[in-house]
């Protein structure tokens, strides 16, 4: 239990490092959060700053949640394999802390991003035939709706989705007893991020959801 919320905190600490936040304040000499939508991700960023800032931002967050993985895993796993080890609820749990700390940064008043960023890197991490269907998802998707939103929300439930379908067909290299945790965790933390986007799926039923721009605003 100890490795588990160790982990957690280990996440939160490194998911608090907003990148799209900083990199407005430093290059920009603006707070990100009082411009588009408020958000600190990756997209508002592309809105307001163009690609290369949302670029630079994107790889910020994917790779806080690639250190922390990584760090979980050395901490806490078990390189074994014969059984399936236990590497990979370790990385999961430091996942879900990397999310709620981009999510809800203490220093900014709990207003971060809503976590695709860090979803990304967390699926990069721990399942390639997932992050190969997700990037599929998340490109066909927003190339054909030009919705950011809708490849956020589907690379999110296939997360969730996902992970349980390869549990439960014995293709995730973990302890069997672990399965169970593991998918419960990816649940989630692919919710978590659905959750995070209900003001956007509001819009998009409602019609108004903003389309993607590569032109930069400020």
């Amino acid at each position: 239990m100890l490795g588990r919320i160790l982990s957690v905190l280990i996440g939160y600490v490194f998911g608090m490092f907003q990148t799209g936040y900083f990199y407005g304040k430093v290059f920009e000499n603006t707070d990100i959060r009082t411009k588009g939508s408020g958000n600190a991700g990756t997209t508002n960023v592309l809105r307001t700053f163009g690609p290369k800032a949302a670029i630079i931002v994107l790889l910020g967050d994917i790779l806080k949640v690639v250190i922390t993985c990584l760090l979980c895993k050395w901490l806490f796993g078990d390189s074994s394999t014969l059984r399936g080890g236990n590497n990979l609820l370790y990385m999961l749990w430091g996942g879900l802390g990397c999310t709620l700390g981009h999510n809800f940064p203490f220093y900014m008043h709990f207003k971060g991003g809503k976590g695709i960023a860090v979803l990304a890197g967390l699926v990069i991490m721990t399942n390639t035939p997932l992050t190969i269907i997700g990037l599929i998802l998340f490109v066909g998707a927003v190339a054909l709706t030009k919705f950011v939103t809708l490849g956020s929300i589907l690379v999110s439930l296939m997360f969730a989705i996902g992970w349980t379908v390869l549990a439960l067909m014995g293709k995730l290299p973990l302890y069997p007893n672990l399965l169970p945790e593991s998918c419960i965790l990816a649940a989630i933390i692919g919710l978590m991020a659905v959750w995070q986007h209900r003001a956007n799926i509001k819009r998009l039923l409602a019609g108004n959801e903003r389309k993607i721009s590569f032109k930069k605003t400020v």
